[in-house]
């Protein structure tokens, strides 16, 4: 259920793990498993991560500062006791950011989450009870998931707190790799939510309850016009919670999402290619006001699509053509066209998030191409280039929060370039990543009413992650 540390740190980025696990050392020169002298039945590890981020020439509307810079700090503590055919596993998150100029808006419970207990599960293995040659888990309690591709379920990278849910999972995989996942959660509320407690970092547990449910399941089958093909579903239901002065108002989301995923991994003198469509319906309300009781229904969809070449060479160059398309909303207040990405990531498909991060699943079409290499097996690097158009010209574009009801700004949002470079300053013991960032304003960034007039946008980043 959980990989390597080395393996969730290179998730991201093209180089397999098994590669990377073969040229160099993956555990940390220090370890605390071994520091507690290796005791019989346990997992213990640990990282901590800082990281230091600016960005200039905002793209968010105001009162969002036209530059801003941040520094945050996550930490997190793993220990897990295998009985035999119990395991009995938890976690502790820590996620603290600071320097934030005033006025600014991206402190949100995606960048603070001060010492939660993120996994606090039991896990049953089940070995082959399903069946000769089978393997099957069940896991209950606190817990955190990959599910499929991560667009829609995903334990977060890159973003400084970390999606955790409460409820159950069934896994089982057969010899043939074929596997099936299937769950009923209670996604966590990051506390605090408040202006005051976020800005110092207090320190407030985290609740979840049934007023949000999510659930579903994936099947997952090898060998499919040579490579894997996944099958989904999944549920979200929705509701306000508390009171209108004090609870958490919502939208009310009902939301089936089903879909579909063919994709071939990259390997060396190979074409490999990723496809995925994805369908959304259900209801949902238009606003999160008090006084918005009107549910609406949603039609949505999202498709990414993905060719790539992995050439045997030096260096193991990878190039690939990248297209999304993700529906936005209409000015049919009778109707929501919006796609939602629930609880998934988007930084190994658009680039950094925090203090960055104008593109998501919603209201997007963005085609692009990728060059990854790596010149050393401790040393990886990409580079990307994105247009980027809005499929609605009267919703807001992505993540962005600009929007033209009118639609008079037109559908071009403008490109993005961006790099990256990661390089083990100590194998399995000290990651250091490097991230920039350019996006070029388009008519819509520039034009739109409540487009900032701060140029385009230029962001970096360093962070450094230490595992123990």
């Amino acid at each position: 259920m959980r990989r390597s540390l080395l393996c969730a740190a290179l998730l991201a980025g093209f180089l397999p793990c098994a590669a990377a696990a073969q040229a160099l050392k993956t555990t940390p020169y220090f370890a605390l498993y071994e520091a507690l002298g290796k005791p019989e039945g346990w997992k213990i590890s640990g990282t901590v991560r800082p990281r230091y981020e600016a960005l200039g020439g905002q793209f968010r509307p105001g009162p969002a500062p036209a530059s801003n810079d941040l520094f945050s700090l996550q930490t997190t503590l793993f220990a897990e006791y295998d009985t035999g055919p119990v395991r009995i596993g938890g976690e502790l998150f820590d996620s603290r950011a600071y320097f934030q100029r005033r006025g600014s808006n991206s402190i949100a419970t995606t960048e603070v989450n001060a010492l939660e207990l993120g996994q606090a599960y039991l896990g049953f293995d089940l070995a082959d009870a399903a069946g000769a040659g089978t393997v099957s888990t069940v896991t209950a309690g606190r817990f955190t998931q990959n599910v499929g591709s991560r667009r829609l379920i995903a334990r977060n990278q890159f973003r400084n707190t970390i999606n955790s849910f409460t409820g159950i999972a069934y896994d089982w995989q057969n010899a043939g790799k074929d596997a099936l996942h299937l769950f009923y959660t209670l996604p966590h509320i990051r506390e605090p939510f408040d202006r005051p407690g976020l800005l110092s970092n207090s320190v407030a547990w985290d609740h979840e309850g049934l007023d949000t449910q999510l659930f579903g399941g994936i099947v997952t089958k090898a060998g499919v016009l040579g490579g894997i093909l996944e099958v989904y579903g999944f549920g979200l239901l929705e509701r306000d919670s508390g009171s209108q002065l004090e609870g958490i108002q919502t939208r009310d989301r009902r939301l089936f999402t089903p879909g579909f995923r063919l994709f071939r991994a990259p390997k060396v003198g190979q074409f490999d290619h990723e496809f995925e469509a994805i369908y959304q319906t259900g209801t949902a309300r238009n606003t999160t006001a008090v006084t918005d009781v009107t549910d609406v229904p949603v039609s949505a969809y999202f498709v990414h699509a993905e060719l790539g070449y992995t050439f045997d060479a030096a260096w193991a160059p990878r190039v690939s053509l990248e297209y999304d398309h993700a529906s936005g909303d209409d000015r049919n207040p009778g109707r929501n066209t919006r796609f939602d990405t629930l609880y998934g990531a988007r930084r190994f498909d658009y680039g950094p998030t925090s203090l960055y991060g104008p593109v998501q699943r919603a209201n997007l079409i963005s085609p692009g191409i990728r060059l990854e290499f790596a010149p050393a097996a401790d040393l990886d690097v990409f580079v990307s280039y994105r247009g980027l158009w809005l499929e609605n010209p009267t919703d807001s574009f992505a993540a962005t929060g600009i929007r033209d009801r009118s639609g008079r700004s037109g559908s071009y949002a403008g490109q993005q370039i961006e790099g990256r470079v990661r390089h083990w300053l100590v194998p399995g013991s000290m990651l250091v990543d490097v991230g920039v960032a350019y996006l070029l304003k388009g008519d819509v960034l520039r034009d739109a009413p409540n487009a900032p007039r701060t140029g385009d946008t230029v962001y970096g980043s360093v962070t450094t992650t230490f595992f123990f």
